[in-house]
């Protein structure tokens, strides 16, 4: 017993020096990927992923070192943790409207786990390179997918008129010719007014021809856009 104890804190300096850089740089890749997840406003944040890709290169890490102490296959606890992202990214997907989100949530998820095991295996330029390459397909492929009305997007209205009721004939007025339903519907009395929130599913040149035809109407008194949700 006393031999391993010796032989524990004679090999911890190294072990502080060859794992720390590794598990360090998984957190700040995993936080950076999450930065632009967080923007975003999706589901897995800044800590989620970082939490994910740093477990992932501690867990890798680990199966190194337990593998040489114990002679052992150093891939055995670095192969589950694949299994255990699975049970994440399933997590992530949801079935909504007939149709299926946070697809790119789950692979997000995936490919983080991913530059947590290359940080964690020691193959630095691997996982930066990594991240930068994940990085450019959420920001700029993401930008070139709505520019060219190929996302669907979630838009978010608001309309205020003299009734719950002239505004709702308004909107299915606008809405009718563009084969498109206000969904979510939510109503507030103002002072002098009423509010309608709703939701429009489209694409981005979709959702700013149904904004001008909206703010065109003379029936309503106020047409602004809140905010959007993309799908994934």
């Amino acid at each position: 017993m006393g031999v391993g104890m010796s032989d524990m804190l004679r090999d911890m300096p190294l072990v502080f020096t060859a794992t720390m850089p590794r598990l360090l740089l998984a957190a700040v890749l995993g936080g950076i990927i999450g930065v632009e997840r967080s923007w975003r406003r999706r589901p897995a944040g800044i800590r989620t992923n970082m939490f994910i890709c740093f477990g992932a290169a501690l867990f890798t890490a680990l199966s190194e070192q337990i593998a040489v102490a114990a002679h052992q296959d150093p891939t055995r606890i670095a192969a589950q943790i694949i299994t255990g992202i699975g049970f994440l990214g399933a997590g992530a997907i949801l079935h909504e409207r007939g149709s299926v989100t946070g697809l790119t949530t789950a692979s997000t998820i995936f490919v983080v786990a991913g530059v947590g095991m290359a940080s964690g295996a020691g193959l630095y330029s691997t996982a930066i390179f990594a991240t930068l390459l994940v990085l450019l397909a959420l920001v700029a492929l993401g930008w070139l997918e709505v520019e060219l009305n190929l996302r669907t997007i979630r838009m978010v209205y608001e309309a205020r008129g003299s009734s719950v009721e002239e505004i709702s004939v308004e909107l299915n007025t606008v809405l009718e010719p563009e084969r498109k339903l206000a969904g979510d519907v939510a109503t507030a009395q103002a002072k002098d007014h009423w509010r309608v929130q709703f939701t429009v599913e489209g694409t981005h040149r979709e959702q700013q021809h149904i904004l001008a035809r909206l703010q065109a109407s003379s029936k309503l008194s106020a047409v602004l856009q809140v905010g959007a949700r993309e799908s994934e």
